[in-house]
């Protein structure tokens, strides 16, 4: 087969499957939450600007069209910017969480842009976030050095009575279950961002052998990333497609379990559809073309949820 008829037959197969891929949808009817919200305002479902080609207040009104509660983006350094989101989000009615991190290999260095960008997100707006979301330190960084974050967060959400939430993500410091245990049963205050998709990434496994350990994550979540991960990555190429069924239900069920511990608690929980593109989303060769629609996976993910956890 020459490379030219390869691209055609894999694009073709894929837009061919894309209107009969419903495994997500048919687990999730089979297997209804055995608890879910009676408020609708209990769940708050967040759209991503991640991969979105256009401008925040475009990014806003697709956003409001598609009927999320609001969106999750970097906090904005510059006032131009805060200006141009805060504007956006007033015009098309929209809620927000913030996501702040550093890069900085150094942790002095690291820790010190990290707090600026907390303090900032905590302070510095007209409109409330509903959260803020971390990538926090560094896998590299001792224990001590990556819970400066911890302390420093707690402090900031006690001032600003902001939850502040820290992601279970690859290369930052929860990135591996058994490293979080640690980070969990020595900081009582420290509230986690559920993307479980890095950990089965990580673990190569659902991890089927980290019971105990993801039970005590899961009491600690506050706030979702909605993405399908699987044993060899952290997003399937399509959670519709059958071949993904025990990934969807693994990471259904983990969810399901965040929802129960929100409504016994009555808190609000919080959901960003985080699909992303390439090169998070597989491509055909040579082309670089997505093999599916990640805006449409998004939306998908979207009602399904509100259809799984809402009365």
């Amino acid at each position: 087969m020459t490379r030219r008829d390869f691209i055609n037959n894999a694009t073709a197969a894929a837009v061919t499957t894309a209107g009969a891929l419903t495994t997500f949808e048919s687990v999730a009817d089979a297997n209804k939450a055995a608890v879910q919200f009676e408020n609708k305002l209990s769940l708050k479902v967040l759209g991503t600007n991640w991969g979105f080609q256009g401008t925040t207040d475009q990014f806003c009104a697709a956003v409001k069209k598609e009927g999320y509660d609001g969106i999750e983006m970097w906090w904005q350094g510059s006032k131009d910017k805060q200006k141009e989101l805060f504007d956006a989000l007033k015009k098309h009615n929209l809620e927000v969480g913030f996501l702040c991190g550093s890069g900085e290999r150094d942790h002095k260095a690291h820790l010190n842009a990290f707090k600026s960008q907390i303090d900032a997100a905590t302070t510095q707006w007209p409109v409330k976030p509903l959260y803020i979301n971390c990538h926090s330190g560094r896998d590299h960084f001792t224990y001590e050095q990556n819970k400066a974050f911890i302390d420093h967060t707690t402090e900031a959400s006690a001032k600003s009575g902001i939850p502040i939430y820290h992601e279970t993500h690859r290369g930052r410091m929860l990135f591996a279950a058994h490293v979080a245990r640690n980070f969990i049963e020595k900081n009582p205050a420290l509230r986690l961002t559920l993307d479980i998709s890095h950990w089965c990434n990580v673990h190569e496994s659902l991890l089927q052998d980290q019971e105990e350990t993801v039970q005590l994550a899961l009491a600690r979540v506050g706030h979702i990333h909605s993405r399908v991960g699987h044993e060899e990555g952290p997003q399937v190429n399509d959670p519709r497609a059958p071949e993904w069924e025990a990934a969807v239900k693994a990471h259904l069920a983990w969810w399901d379990k965040v929802v129960e511990y929100k409504v016994k608690s009555g808190e609000t929980l919080t959901v960003l559809t985080e699909f992303g593109p390439p090169n998070y989303q597989p491509t055909v060769p040579f082309t670089h073309q997505p093999l599916s629609d990640q805006w449409g996976i998004n939306v998908h993910m979207m009602h399904l949820l509100r259809k799984r956890y809402l009365k």
